[in-house]
């Protein structure tokens, strides 16, 4: 009876381990959204971004910049040139122009290796309050949980989230900490986006 026992165990010790060893293969394998979406088209570089600018067969002129606060870059030859506001693709045309003076039909790729400026900001009664990165889908409350949580005279029933509109003025969106928690108005639970600002009374 012992020696049946034993073998049962040995039997679900192994398909535990097969099981997580499936695991770990298949999220080593998977790309993340956020990381996948900053090789689309659609990115729009920014401050603080992280980019690697490659010129095939000139590796003395590839380099890994970073996007200064004034939006701009710096490369040989080229010195300064604008890269916020503008696609990879767009930033590779622009450089591949500038480079005509000085490279034969240069090939310029440009990749986007850190994305640091996609932030949202947390303020007034929480624990750590700043500005944290956007690496990955955010709600309200994930936020309040990442900045550490509500002081203790926090009013939690009179948050908000300001956001810009494309028009230029601010959106406050409420946010009731209390009903949320207890699986109410989870409608208010809304996903932050780059710029957002939760302020919390």
């Amino acid at each position: 009876m012992k020696v049946l026992q034993l073998l049962t165990m040995l039997s679900l010790v192994c398909a535990a381990t097969l099981h997580a060893q499936e695991f770990a293969a298949s999220s080593a394998t998977e790309v993340p959204k956020a990381v996948a979406a900053v090789h689309a088209d659609e990115y729009i570089i920014g401050s603080d971004d992280i980019l690697a600018v490659n010129i095939w067969k000139e590796p003395e002129l590839s380099r890994t910049v970073p996007v200064r606060p004034d939006g701009k870059i710096t490369l040989p030859l080229i010195g300064e040139i604008q890269a916020s506001g503008l696609t990879p693709k767009k930033l590779q045309d622009s450089l591949a122009l500038g480079l005509k003076a000085y490279v034969t039909n240069p090939e310029v790729t440009v990749i986007v290796q850190e994305v640091k400026s996609l932030k949202y900001n947390i303020v007034g009664e929480i624990t750590r309050p700043g500005s944290y990165l956007l690496t990955e889908p955010t709600t309200v409350l994930s936020a309040i949980a990442v900045a550490g949580g509500l002081r203790d005279f926090a009013k939690g029933g009179h948050i908000y989230v300001l956001r810009a509109s494309k028009e230029g003025a601010y959106l406050k969106l409420p946010f009731d900490y209390k009903q949320v928690i207890k699986g109410k108005k989870l409608s208010q639970n809304v996903e932050l986006r780059a710029g957002d600002t939760v302020v919390i009374p």
